[in-house]
């Protein structure tokens, strides 16, 4: 199905936000998603459907600063 994943179009073959996480080897506690503009709550991550058209935003946290 295709999504725009960080603001790009992509093809992708997952069903869920978790296993698309993990086919990029991506640690989901490693990472905020924002699916279709509304941030979504670790524990859904392995429920939340993905469907053709929907937008998904990865949010790393960053350390650092001075």
């Amino acid at each position: 199905m295709n999504v725009k994943l960080n603001g790009k179009p992509e093809q992708v073959d997952q069903t869920t936000v978790l296993e698309l996480l993990r086919a990029r080897n991506i640690e989901p506690q490693m990472v905020s998603v924002e699916h279709n503009l509304k941030i979504l709550d670790k524990d859904h991550f392995a429920t939340t459907p993905l469907h053709e058209g929907d937008s998904i935003e990865f949010l790393y946290y960053m350390g650092g600063g001075g």
